[in-house]
């Protein structure tokens, strides 16, 4: 059975939501010494990507509306199959600069698709 292309949306809007919710009151410092924290920020961070990448095979236009879509999911290609080259601090950053963009853009194409409002 196929997924609505805005299942996907709303997988990605409630990973985003956890990995704000896992990550607040926290600095790299503090993330980087919770095994726990960083486990769940990067698994919430490979369900996006998936998401993502599921969403541009089924809906490329859609999913071109995501900023950094291609981005995110060469991201969670490197999570999951651990490619060298990736650190505590570039997680911390994709998170603390990229994070918001994605969590508005997500959330006004979920309106835009007259999914009631988003959470």
């Amino acid at each position: 059975m196929k997924r609505e292309s805005s299942a996907f949306l709303s997988d990605i809007q409630l990973a985003c939501a956890l990995v704000v919710t896992f990550t607040q009151g926290f600095d790299l410092e503090m993330y980087s010494a919770d095994a726990l924290v960083r486990s769940a920020v990067e698994r919430q961070l490979q369900n996006m990507g998936e998401a993502l990448s599921q969403l541009s095979r089924q809906d490329p236009d859609l999913a071109a509306k995501v900023p950094r879509h291609r981005k995110l999911i060469g991201f969670r290609n490197i999570l999951v199959h651990g490619y060298a080259g990736l650190n505590d601090s570039d997680i911390w950053e994709a998170v603390q600069l990229h994070l918001p963009g994605l969590q508005a853009a997500v959330d006004a194409l979920i309106q835009e698709l007259g999914q009631g409002p988003a959470t």
